[in-house]
């Protein structure tokens, strides 16, 4: 019984590890979120002024068709992300299930860690793609 214990206990303590991952992901949901957020807004005061006026008709088009595709780039962060997240919790879930019923899971948890490190970084590779077409295209005009 005192080895069951020790194990569980030395579970817990490498379950911190992916803990802070989690908190990773969990900041770049947030941060890609606010950016979704402004994307919205901005469409949204876009399609007000298309409304209210004709003379640059051309003009917002092609910057909504920016936004969508930003906002494309955004989603697909924001389901990488979660995604990743996802894979983490049960990567802590196996480690856990393998030490209870001492189940061997090594190669199923290393597995699940290597896909959500993968989703992390593939979620990282769209945040970057976004800001990069939102910083070189530049899209808020000052008027």
């Amino acid at each position: 019984m005192e080895t069951h214990v020790s194990e569980i206990t030395r579970v817990i303590q490498l379950s911190v590890a992916p803990a802070f991952l989690l908190v990773a992901l969990g900041t770049l949901i947030t941060i890609v979120s606010t950016r979704l957020n402004r994307i919205v807004d901005r469409r949204r005061l876009l399609q007000e002024r298309l409304r209210e006026s004709r003379e640059d008709h051309e003009d917002i088009m092609r910057e909504l068709d920016l936004l969508s595709h930003r906002s494309n780039l955004i989603y697909a962060s924001i389901l990488s992300a979660v995604s990743g997240a996802l894979l983490i919790c049960l990567v802590v879930a196996g480690a856990f299930l393998g030490a209870l019923f001492t189940i061997e899971l090594a190669k199923l948890v290393a597995s699940l860690f290597v896909t959500a490190m993968i989703a992390k970084i593939v979620a990282w590779g769209f945040f970057l793609r976004e800001v990069y077409i939102a910083v070189s295209t530049g899209t808020h005009k000052c008027r």
